[in-house]
């Protein structure tokens, strides 16, 4: 007899839910897809650039030559329409996840949460049953005669744990002296204060204090309470307001309707079919599969290796010294979401020592002025662009030359201070995981 746990773990549960979850989210891709065919961001983000930022270790990822990258994403929009139709479900998960993983590779200047998100659950969809129901492969199956497959518990643990720790650690990290003395949430409000009807409310003090704490709570406590059957209901509407409020303001994509989709899979299992006769969260009906699950020593093992990975990696800026919205280490796949805004001044300082000559140079010559901006508070991307310097100059035959940058960082609203040390040769520092010297801790 099989240990409770492992018994639950198994446990075969109506696919309703997941696959409503697979269409939502494939058509949010689609939709993503066609977004960016339709305005100009393939040629601003990725074909206007001369120098793209890239992943350590993925130096070698570039942009396709001529019109490949709109055939790029072409592809990518099909793959999410494939997707939310169940057609090929896994084989086009695959590809969508390679394919997206190549665009989010080609320049860490454009990293975005939502990105990230789509790359993890693209990931889920590979190894995930969630095409069961509401699907063209279900279609097939049932036309073929084929015994209808049981989807077992620990997919639907894996989507809630998932999502459950984006609204968690988003939650932690604005534990911070910054967000719970308003900022810089405040700023960005007041900033939207020629907004139709509440422009004048947005300028409030007193509403930069109740958004930012509001905020911490809703995040700390939306994962509990949706697992919660009797707040569930409240608090999933309480996050679509949550999630609409953001988009609005903030204008940040597809993230809150990506969220939006994604937080339904903690009503039960069976709630597409129960919807319109019962309230969301009501008991599934009885399991309508005569195949049941595998048990998988495999799959529990990977099951607990994945989520262990995704509840202790959004941690790792605990090991380096500073904060790191000031740092930046450890900052990227941490669910850290509009926690800080920085005003930045860089300039670099070329010197080829055996001749005493030197350069100043300005990045906004070699960068885009989105890149500039972000290179600017990022150490990592400094040291990368310092590193590219270097290289350019010793082409023109300059030599080994010295590489110096003078940054000056305000974040959020603090009084500008040196962000890098401007006494230390970045030509010479190795981009690596380690903390980096170079870094002057913030004091104001």
């Amino acid at each position: 007899m099989s240990p409770p746990w492992k018994e639950r773990f198994y446990e075969p549960i109506h696919p309703s839910s997941l696959a409503f979850l697979r269409a939502g989210a494939g058509l949010i891709l689609l939709w993503e897809a066609v977004r960016f065919l339709t305005s100009n961001r393939i040629e601003v983000d990725y074909l206007q650039p001369t120098i793209h930022f890239t992943y350590l270790g993925f130096d070698w990822v570039r942009p396709w030559p001529g019109d490949g990258l709109y055939y790029h994403f072409a592809g990518l929009g099909v793959l999410g329409l494939l997707i939310a139709l169940g057609f090929l479900t896994r084989i086009s998960a695959v590809l969508f996840f390679l394919g997206f993983a190549y665009v989010f590779l080609l320049d860490q200047a454009r990293y975005l949460n939502h990105f990230y998100l789509v790359l993890l659950l693209s990931l889920l969809l590979i190894f995930a049953p969630t095409h069961y129901r509401y699907s063209i492969d279900a279609l097939i199956r049932r036309k073929r005669k084929r015994k209808r497959k049981a989807t077992p518990r620990w997919v639907l643990l894996l989507f809630r744990t998932q999502i459950g720790l984006v609204y968690f650690y988003a939650g932690i990290a604005k534990i911070n002296p910054d967000w719970l003395s308003g900022e810089p949430l405040r700023t960005w409000l007041r900033a939207r204060g020629d907004m139709a009807f509440i422009g004048d409310l947005l300028t409030w003090e007193l509403t930069a204090w109740v958004f930012s704490y509001g905020a911490v709570l809703l995040d700390l406590l939306a994962w509990p309470l949706l697992l919660y059957r009797p707040t569930r209901t409240l608090v999933f509407w309480i996050l679509v307001g949550f999630h609409l409020m953001n988009s609005i303001l903030f204008g940040i994509g597809i993230f809150p309707w990506l969220m939006i989709v994604a937080t339904t899979i903690f009503f039960a299992p069976n709630w597409p079919l129960a919807f319109w006769q019962k309230p969301p969260g009501s008991q599934m009906d009885p399991k309508p599969v005569t195949e049941p699950p595998r048990q998988s020593l495999l799959v529990l093992v990977l099951v607990v290796l994945y989520l262990s990975f995704q509840m202790l990696f959004p941690l790792r800026h605990f090991l380096y010294p500073g904060r790191v919205h000031w740092t930046e280490e450890g900052h990227r796949f941490s669910w850290h979401m509009m926690l800080r805004t920085k005003r930045s001044v860089a300039t670099f300082l070329v010197t080829q020592p055996e001749t005493g000559e030197s350069w100043l140079v300005d990045p906004k010559v070699d960068l885009e002025t989105w890149q500039a901006r972000r290179m600017a508070g990022r150490p990592d991307m400094i040291l990368q662009y310092a590193r590219w310097v270097a290289d350019r100059y010793r082409k023109e035959g300059k030599g080994n030359v010295s590489v110096r940058a003078t940054v000056k960082v305000s974040l959020n609203s603090h009084p500008p201070q040196l962000l890098i040390d401007p006494d230390i040769d970045l030509a010479k520092e190795k981009r690596s995981l380690a903390p980096a010297r170079w870094i002057l801790p913030q004091t104001k």
